[in-house]
């Protein structure tokens, strides 16, 4: 049976917050019942429309990276990053109050701003609008859930 971090106070120590800082994207997903599974429709057409979702996200991207002769935007450097992932003053004001408020470090600020660059590139957009950094921040809040 799987273990949450919330359900064992002793496994919140078992992973260090700077370990923490280099993983962009911390979600929770809930267990899928054994029925929901074994169900003929499990995953039908959801697993086609995100297929070609994805198919479409990776081909921009990858016009994007080749010029920057990255294989991914998780790899962007910090010019890379001043360079790409620029945002308005709005963005900028959220982002703040986010580092602030979560306690977020310097290295989760740039993985923030990454995975909005790639939120943005999978919406087909070319600024990072503040719904794609909100989106982003929210997959960091789970570090400072749990384990905080």
């Amino acid at each position: 049976m799987p273990l949450h971090a919330a359900d064992d106070p002793a496994l919140r120590f078992e992973i260090s917050g700077p370990l923490l800082d280099r993983i962009d994207i911390h979600i929770e997903v809930p267990a899928v019942k054994y029925k929901e599974l074994r169900a003929p429709s499990f995953g039908g057409g959801f697993r086609s429309r995100a297929a070609a979702r994805d198919r479409r996200a990776r081909t921009a991207a990858r016009a994007i990276q080749r010029r920057e002769e990255t294989y991914a935007n998780a790899q962007m450097m910090p010019k890379m990053i001043r360079k790409h992932c620029a945002i308005s003053a709005e963005g900028d004001k959220l982002l703040e109050n986010a580092i602030t408020r979560l306690g977020l470090s310097a290295r989760a600020h740039d993985r923030i701003l990454k995975v909005a660059r790639t939120i943005a590139d999978l919406d087909g957009a070319a600024s990072i609008e503040p719904r794609y950094l909100s989106e982003a921040i929210q997959y960091r809040t789970l570090d400072r859930s749990y384990w905080a």
